[in-house]
């Protein structure tokens, strides 16, 4: 008998679909069946970017597919500038896949997109997981702040790529997480995709801004099951902010990890992996 290949983060091919005429990339994972989760990622992030010990703990029990919004990675076009347009370009990929109903994991700039999503079309979406992200309009949401600059500017200086910064609290304990997780994110070795170009990467840049100092959404519209998750100290977008989603949203639920950042469900997998999967029964 042939042994069947699990699809891991390591070895899922990288696959491609037609949406409206514009291949987007993206890869599959787990078994096949249910409610598939679909992932949507961080602020210059490709399908490469998510962490392994997450994707793998996710696909343990579920379907779970990455992809490459418009511009981005391995997907063809221009990325758009309003959150809105990409959420719109999430929800035709979804569709193009012959999805009828999806639970989401929005991370950083992929939970204003979740958002949308929940909003534009909420009978696609049956559960969401926002993590290390914040409402439009909110205290903080869209700033480029000092602390920003100067963790992204420490990368460049260190040829170090600044999500060991941006992600990791600078305790001893957060410091070795970064490593771990950047050994990890390098694992994958063949059939990666190419960085997001920087044209695209500054159309993102004005989509965050636009999204941080738009007219606060009426998030009550937002029904279904949601759980936030966030490190107690996010450098990128305030701790604070998913507070507010937590309060705000009419079906929530939140955890905050302790001497975590910005990248706390990827420190905390060990925790956060189990507590979403149970959240998402």
């Amino acid at each position: 008998m042939a042994l069947k290949l699990v699809r891991n983060a390591i070895n899922s091919p990288t696959l491609t679909a037609d949406v409206g005429g514009t291949l987007f990339t993206y890869r599959e994972f787990g078994p096949t069946g249910g409610v598939p989760l679909v992932f949507l990622h961080h602020f210059t992030a490709t399908i490469d970017d998510w962490d392994p010990r997450v994707i793998d703990g996710f696909a343990a029990q579920r379907h779970v597919i990455t992809f490459d919004n418009r511009g981005v990675g391995g997907s063809q076009g221009h990325t758009p500038t309003t959150v809105s347009e990409m959420a719109d370009d999430a929800i035709a990929f979804i569709r193009a896949l012959g999805l009828e109903q999806v639970d989401l994991m929005g991370f950083s700039l992929g939970g204003f997109v979740s958002q949308m999503i929940a909003i534009k079309q909420p009978s696609l979406v049956r559960k969401i997981i926002l993590a290390g992200t914040g409402p439009a309009g909110g205290d903080g949401v869209g700033d480029v702040t000092r602390r920003l600059l100067s963790d992204t500017l420490q990368g460049v200086l260190t040829l170090k790529d600044p999500k060991r910064y941006l992600f990791f609290t600078r305790t001893t304990n957060g410091k070795a997480h970064a490593e771990a997780y950047m050994r990890r994110l390098k694992q994958r070795t063949q059939d990666r995709v190419k960085p997001t170009s920087a044209r695209n990467i500054a159309a993102q840049v004005v989509a965050i801004r636009r999204w941080g100092a738009q007219q606060p959404m009426y998030l009550g519209k937002i029904e279904h099951p949601v759980l936030v998750a966030n490190g107690e100290d996010d450098r990128m977008l305030p701790t604070r902010s998913s507070f507010d989603l937590a309060q705000r949203l009419p079906n929530s639920s939140l955890r905050i990890y302790l001497d975590a950042g910005h990248g706390g469900v990827f420190q905390c997998h060990e925790q956060f992996v189990p507590q979403a999967l149970e959240f998402l029964k």
